[in-house]
């Protein structure tokens, strides 16, 4: 049964208070930074992307509970610091939410999600404080696949985009054709610099046509994991290693788990 917008203030006041309480009374909660969080928090939000992968919900809710123990420890330093407190946090978000859906809040007119993505980043350029530039709000440590995404929404979203998405394939075969001229060549440098041009103009394509890459390439990673691990544990059941198997083997018990799935 969904909780009231009291009871769901109470639940979150309740954190707070007993992260207070931590904050004085537990020696590790007492001596965490911002610098000491950092990669608690990093894999806290990579364990919540894999529940949301697998749409595991009750991962999910932990996994949330632990993201959002984050944001108010951060909130909480922040407090003690004397700069900001989870009270601003939430107030900054939510001027900042009202200011960026000026077709909810005020007098524009949109047609449809795309319209509200490139007025997104045309609100963001003029905003006090925002971003100066059109790119500068892509964070520099994302991962790259992510980060390329990223940047070539940003682009897009005002206006530097192909004029229909299946322009995008030519550029793929022009990509691929300049790699595998450097490959001829062997020249390792221009080789990586080539095959990150083909990663950027697929990623790019699978923005066209609704692909998150991280999504598609982190289910992809979890298939090959699966049928990986398949041939390994019928290599175990016949008592053989897999070293010692042909790869003629190994392709017949890929194609048997590739079956089952």
């Amino acid at each position: 049964m969904p909780h009231t917008r009291e009871e769901k203030i109470e639940a979150i006041g309740k954190v707070i208070d007993t992260l207070d309480i931590l904050r004085v009374q537990c020696p590790w909660d007492r001596k965490q930074t911002y610098e000491s969080l950092r990669p608690n928090t990093i894999e806290e939000v990579y364990e919540l992307c894999d529940a949301l992968l697998k749409h595991d919900e009750p991962n999910v809710r932990k996994e949330l509970g632990d993201v959002l123990l984050h944001i108010l420890f951060y909130a909480k330093i922040g407090e003690e610091n004397g700069t900001f407190d989870i009270c601003d946090v939430a107030e900054a978000l939510n001027s900042k939410l009202i200011f960026r859906h000026p077709h909810v809040f005020g007098d524009i007119n949109v047609k449809d999600s795309h319209d509200v993505e490139q007025n997104w980043e045309q609100i963001k350029l003029k905003e006090k404080g925002g971003n100066r530039t059109v790119l500068a709000g892509v964070p520099t440590a994302l991962p790259a696949l992510i980060k390329a995404a990223r940047i070539q929404e940003k682009a897009a979203n005002v206006g530097f985009d192909w004029e229909c998405r299946e322009q995008v394939w030519d550029k793929v075969r022009e990509e691929i054709d300049e790699f595998s001229e450097e490959i001829a060549k062997a020249d390792s440098q221009t080789m990586e610099s080539e095959w990150g041009d083909v990663m950027f103009s697929l990623v790019n394509a699978a923005r066209l046509y609704g692909i998150d890459p991280e999504n598609a390439l982190e289910k992809t990673n979890a298939k090959f994991i699966r049928r990986f691990n398949y041939i390994e544990a019928k290599a175990n059941e016949s008592g053989r290693n897999l070293k010692d198997m042909s790869l003629d083997e190994m392709d017949i018990l890929w194609n048997e788990a590739k079956t089952s799935e």
